[in-house]
């Protein structure tokens, strides 16, 4: 038996952020929150950007804490995709790190396809055409001041982890979500960088999950108060890749959902899925730990709700709570409006004069359905819409990649919303396992743990620790309900 081993684990999500201590021993992996603060965009003239140097000092602050409170042998960081940081040749932040909401990816990926063409352009990176995507990013940023100058590319969890110990890469589960990444080879899509005239050679080295970053440098281990030896370790830094790895499977062929601001749904499998029908239905093939491929598909998630909720406390309803209102929608009568939960129009922040609810009621209205008017009604509608869209896009993934999937795994933050986890089994007619709550932050704890010497082998020995660590709670798929019909509503 190998002796225990103490992290700390980053996971860091749009509307929040957590440091966790995590231990893993032989018979249990166990993790603690020690640190958590609020995150979100920053709107600046106009435009919306993260606060990165906020993100970093709350970092910092919640590796402190764990250090402080036991032994200390491993950093990790995880987070949401896409977004990255441009350095100078100094390795200077060169301006503010834009949020994917910002609106100057508006249009742009339209003019992508038009230049590279769509079955190209899905054929070498295999990624779902998201309007944010790093490569339209970098294409709305062409002609700037700040890619001119741009010496490397990092992605958020790489830029931290370069603030941490100065060493410059990116981790190759995050790198393949920024449609920059070939996935057939495995390398960076030099030749499309090219033809679209971006700079290729910004793009840094790939690294493995579970390679090491380095040690700490020298002034973060002392404001940290922790030995200079102690190595950030690079997980499967997409939080989704962290969260699959904690999926608690106990059979080969399962599905799941990550569900949290984001619900990213699908399968893992060997290998990418680029056919012409994946393409067509827009699916996206991601890395995963250990060379899996995830193939699956970005659902807009509790967005949604998060932003209803927070246009509802600043209107009339300032006494709507979550917890309540989902109680009152289990009520409410079933499928009685579903919109599209995937329309471009729910992707941006909530405002005053244009409210999330408000978006909601127009997409009923255009569609023909009831047009819900009350938060219990709009939360049911969200609820049933992301059921139906659970269900489309489980049994779609599964035609395309000839599985059948025996169950499907909700992990994440949405796994608590037991009215959800019993529709999404409803509405996919198989039983849903949902748990752990923080899978993410698990499977950040476990590829560290390995990196560092623990006795974990493979996915399936990470993921048996993870079973025998937690509970997770079964729904069994009901009768009743025409979800097909439900299915038929919607474009």
């Amino acid at each position: 038996m190998t002796a225990p081993v103490r992290v700390a684990a980053v996971d860091l999500g749009a509307t929040s952020g957590r440091v966790m201590s995590g231990r893993i021993s032989g018979e249990r992996v166990e993790i603690n929150e020690m640190h958590r603060f609020p995150n979100g965009a920053v709107r600046v003239r106009g435009s919306l950007f993260w606060d990165v140097l906020g993100i970093h000092r709350e970092v910092l602050r919640g590796i402190g804490e764990v250090a402080r409170t036991g032994p200390l042998h491993g950093i990790g960081i995880d987070s949401w995709a896409i977004d990255h940081g441009l350095l100078d040749r100094d390795g200077q932040l060169l301006g503010q790190v834009f949020s994917h909401r910002d609106a100057r990816v508006d249009g742009i990926a339209d003019k992508v396809v038009a230049e590279v063409g769509a079955a190209t352009l899905y054929g070498t990176t295999g990624i779902q055409q998201l309007p944010f995507n790093t490569l339209y990013q970098l294409v709305a940023a062409r002609g700037t001041a700040a890619l001119e100058a741009a010496e490397t590319m990092l992605l958020l969890p790489d830029l931290l982890g370069y603030w941490l110990t100065g060493a410059l890469g990116a981790e190759r589960t995050n790198a393949s979500t920024t449609q920059l990444y070939d996935v057939r080879t495995g390398t960076w899509a030099v030749d499309l960088c090219r033809e679209l005239g971006l700079p290729w050679g910004i793009l840094p080295p790939l690294r493995e999950p579970g390679s090491l970053l380095g040690p700490l440098l020298p002034d973060v281990a002392r404001e940290l108060g922790v030995s200079a030896d102690v190595p950030v370790v690079a997980v499967g830094s997409h939080d989704t890749a962290s969260a699959v790895v904690g999926v608690p499977a106990e059979v080969r062929d399962f599905a799941y959902i990550s569900s949290g601001t984001w619900s990213l749904v699908g399968l893992e499998l060997d290998r990418p899925v680029l056919t012409e029908d994946a393409r067509l239905a827009d699916f996206t093939n991601e890395i995963g730990v250990d060379g899996t491929v995830r193939f699956l598909k970005n659902v807009m998630g509790l967005w949604v709700l998060s932003e209803s909720l927070r246009s509802w406390s600043e209107r009339r309803y300032k006494d709507v709570e979550l917890r309540s209102l989902i109680e009152a929608a289990s009520e409410f009568e079933p499928l009685r409006t579903v919109v599209d939960i995937n329309d471009p129009r729910l992707l941006f922040p909530s405002t005053a004069s244009d409210p999330m609810p408000e978006r909601i009621a127009a997409l009923a209205a255009e569609a023909g359905e009831v047009v819900p008017h009350s938060p219990v009604a709009i939360t049911r509608c969200i609820v049933d819409s992301l059921a139906v869209a659970y269900r489309r896009h489980v049994r779609t993934a599964a035609a395309l990649a000839g599985t059948s999937p025996e169950v499907v795994h909700v992990v994440g933050g949405g796994s608590q919303n037991e009215v959800l986890c019993q529709l999404t089994a409803d509405a996919c007619g198989l039983p849903v396992l949902a748990g752990p709550v923080e899978a993410a932050a698990l499977g950040n704890v476990l590829v560290q743990g390995r990196a560092l010497g623990a006795d974990l082998p493979d996915l399936p020995a990470m993921r048996d620790l993870v079973r025998r660590s937690y509970d997770v709670r079964r729904f069994e798929p009901r009768d009743g309900l025409d979800w097909a019909a439900a299915e038929s509503r919607v474009p």
